[in-house]
């Protein structure tokens, strides 16, 4: 987690300014952050989820209306829909690269399609022919880029290139703003005067509501953070990738692992530096007694969930390779913050584990 002396002062600032809510990191961080990710518009918002809730109902989505969305993913990509009362279509992903199969997608499209929410796992770009799917049938397209924070794809930032894109800037993430936290961008002119409108009651004036929204604002002083540490995502991106870089070349000659793919085209955020382990328990034992934590994101697909225990695709085998990953996946610390040294102690254990 980090934490300097700029970020204290900001909040200081922001606390003796008395202006906690809707001042002035509030727009300039909607702004600068857009700027950032090349997007029309932007405004920040309480957390990632919420944001996804605003994004669906900017786009009309309710009863009667189905969304694609994968099921190798945090369940809140998927819970949205169910709270603006539409219902999820899980689609199956990459066997190589976890992100929505372009097949698959084309395969789940129906008349009652109105939108379709694309995530960046683990800060992997996905794939070109998604957007063009999209397109091609008139579908809405989210970016769920809660993971992507400073990802690329052929040039041009994670965030700009669907209708919508959502954030989250929980503290686990590539930047944070200090506690939960999330943004809303919009690259289409009719969304992007009203994204602010979603997550403040829908309202422009005090007292007149245009449309169905909610008080899913962020607070001044973490908008404040936020600024702060936008300042310092390049670097933070780049040291992740260098990271990545030495574990691939470390791991390559691995016979019961292969290092996770780079999509082509794609810079990779990494948010999260993904294996896939027969012997995952026996791994994450292993790697707890070199002194490095791992973790699994995620064992459990959402497609399989309790809490969809009614849907039609509640059952085994609905969606092998989705089943498959989340059988075998582990993440190890990619964090920007690691020293060389804790690279190398990394790379150490991993190589002497014995499958």
């Amino acid at each position: 987690m980090f934490i300097d002396d700029e970020m204290r002062e900001v909040v200081s600032e922001v606390l003796d300014s008395g202006r906690w809510i809707k001042g002035p990191h509030s727009k300039a961080f909607g702004a600068e952050w857009a700027a950032y990710c090349g997007a029309l518009a932007g405004t920040p918002c309480s957390n990632g989820s919420t944001a996804l809730i605003a994004a669906l109902r900017l786009l009309d989505v309710g009863h009667g209306d189905e969304v694609i969305v994968p099921s190798h993913t945090f369940i809140a990509s998927a819970t949205c829909i169910d709270q603006v009362g539409a219902t999820p279509v899980f689609v199956d992903v990459e066997e190589e690269y976890h992100t929505l199969c372009p097949d698959a997608v084309e395969a789940a499209i129906t008349g009652s399609t109105k939108a379709i929410i694309a995530v960046h796992l683990y800060g992997q770009p996905i794939s070109p022919k998604v957007f063009e799917i999209a397109k091609n049938h008139n579908i809405p397209l989210i970016e769920d880029s809660a993971q992507a924070h400073g990802a690329e794809l052929n040039g041009q930032r994670i965030g700009s290139i669907g209708d919508l894109a959502t954030f989250s800037f929980f503290p686990s993430k590539n930047m944070a703003v200090g506690g939960d936290g999330g943004s809303i961008l919009a690259n289409r002119e009719d969304l992007a005067d009203k994204i602010g409108m979603a997550i403040d009651h829908g309202r422009l004036d005090k007292y007149r509501h245009d449309f169905l929204g909610s008080n899913f604002r962020l607070s001044e002083m973490q908008c404040a953070v936020g600024r702060v540490q936008l300042k310092h995502l390049d670097d933070w991106v780049a040291r992740r990738n260098e990271i990545a870089a030495r574990y691939n070349e470390a791991f390559s000659s691995l016979d019961w692992t292969n290092p996770p793919a780079i999509r082509e085209g794609a810079l990779h955020a990494w948010h999260q530096y993904v294996l896939r382990v027969d012997r995952r328990d026996d791994f994450q034992t292993h790697m707890d007694e070199q002194g490095v934590s791992t973790g699994i994101h995620y064992p459990i697909p959402c497609h399989l969930q309790p809490l969809y225990e009614g849907h039609t695709q509640h059952q085994q085998g609905a969606l092998p390779t989705t089943e498959a990953i989340c059988e075998s996946v582990v993440s190890i610390p990619v964090h920007p913050h690691l020293t060389d040294a804790e690279v190398e102690q990394v790379i150490s254990a991993v190589k002497s584990f014995q499958p």
